[in-house]
């Protein structure tokens, strides 16, 4: 007759306990405590009997866990954030986990979590900007295995899937609007305009080209921050300590502007802060915008004019690209792997809010003659 197995009921019975004491103690869960007695009992109650504890299933070695690496240069900037997000919902919808690197611009940090990549084993690579120049050659090397989607600048040489932005536009849109308002002497502040940071140096660039076809290049001055910046640790007031500082150091310079833009709604902010210590109006006296249109700018006590080029959606899109990957690698109709580039762009919108508007004294003048003809 085949002996009855033992289980942890009769162990609990033996020693004189609940079932759930055997298992715990027995499964050495001391987070509860228990009395030396109680342990003895339930130990000796088990060798006595002869009681064995289940074997727990062992996950398969192989089994891959459904992981996102995320490369961000900067986290103390809205921008940023919103890009994770937009990836973090698709992510999140699909059953993902993120891992996020945030590379502080950093050579060093973003080589290291490059090499961390194959330990970690995701099933797709986002980076939420362009990658370093002297690292373009791996990521396109991991790119043949990893699925991977850069949210780029364009026209940038790159054989990888992207979700692109081209800052040169942002920047024209930007002069236009302070164009067809009547500014003719402007400023425009930005971080390092340094070669690893050519998105920045592309704003700039599409803001300039406006300005020069209008015949007005000349009175246009760019301020950029001292590129020793972008060697510290970013912190969480960096761009905005930008904006603050190099506006008060153009109000001591420059006497004839009637705008400053920042290259972000980050570096606008801190221009407005040091115009209101300067006891300037905004816009009465100096009209002011920024770029990315985050949270902050839509707050009614900042109303910042600013750029919309949907930074969320570009974050959910870098996710979809990774998807369609993936599926594609899953299930080939042919011996060979297609070969396929994605490419999404957005049309970036003028959003006119507080912050903007006509030089000091045009308006006054036009209002004059409206009245006058009233007169008349």
């Amino acid at each position: 007759m085949e002996r009855k197995k033992v289980t942890s009921s009769d162990v609990a019975k033996r020693a004189g306990v609940s079932q759930a004491t055997v298992s715990m103690v027995l499964n050495k869960k001391y987070n509860v405590s228990f009395s030396k007695e109680v342990i003895r009992r339930v130990e000796e109650a088990a060798q006595e009997l002869g009681y064995e504890l289940p074997r727990r299933r062992v996950k398969k070695e192989n089994r891959r866990e459904k992981l996102l690496v995320v490369f961000c240069p900067n986290l103390t900037n809205p921008y940023y954030v919103m890009l994770l997000q937009g990836i973090e919902s698709r992510a999140t919808e699909q059953g993902f986990g993120l891992f996020v690197c945030n590379t502080q611009r950093s050579l060093e940090l973003e080589e290291r979590y490059l090499k961390m990549l194959p330990a970690l084993n995701p099933q797709g690579v986002i980076y939420t900007c362009n990658p370093s120049r002297c690292f373009m050659s791996i990521v396109e090397e991991l790119s043949r295995t990893i699925p991977f989607a850069v949210i780029n600048n364009q026209n940038e040489k790159l054989d990888v899937d992207a979700v692109e932005l081209d800052n040169s536009k942002l920047g024209r849109i930007m002069a236009r609007h302070l164009l067809d308002l009547g500014h003719k002497h402007v400023a425009y502040i930005a971080p390092p305009l340094t070669v690893r940071q050519k998105q920045r140096s592309k704003r700039v660039e599409g803001f300039m080209k406006e300005f020069r076809e209008a015949g007005l290049g000349d009175n246009v001055v760019i301020k950029a921050a001292n590129e020793s910046i972008d060697k510290d640790v970013p912190g969480i007031d960096s761009e905005y300590r930008i904006g603050y500082d190099l506006t008060k150091e153009l109000l001591a310079e420059e006497r004839d502007l009637t705008a400053i833009v920042g290259l972000n709604d980050m570096i606008a902010f801190g221009i407005l802060d040091a115009l209101y210590d300067e006891k300037y109006k905004v816009p009465g006296d100096m009209s002011v915008m920024g770029c990315d249109n985050t949270l902050f700018a839509k707050m009614h006590k900042v109303s910042l004019t600013t750029i919309e080029h949907f930074v969320i959606y570009k974050g959910r899109d870098a996710c979809d690209i990774i998807m369609k990957k993936m599926k594609t690698r899953q299930s080939r109709y042919a011996d060979m792997e297609p070969v396929s580039i994605y490419h999404v762009e957005y049309e970036p919108k003028l959003v006119v809010r507080g912050t903007t508007s006509y030089p000091p004294g045009t308006q006054k003048k036009e209002g004059k003659r409206k009245t006058s003809k009233k007169k008349n």
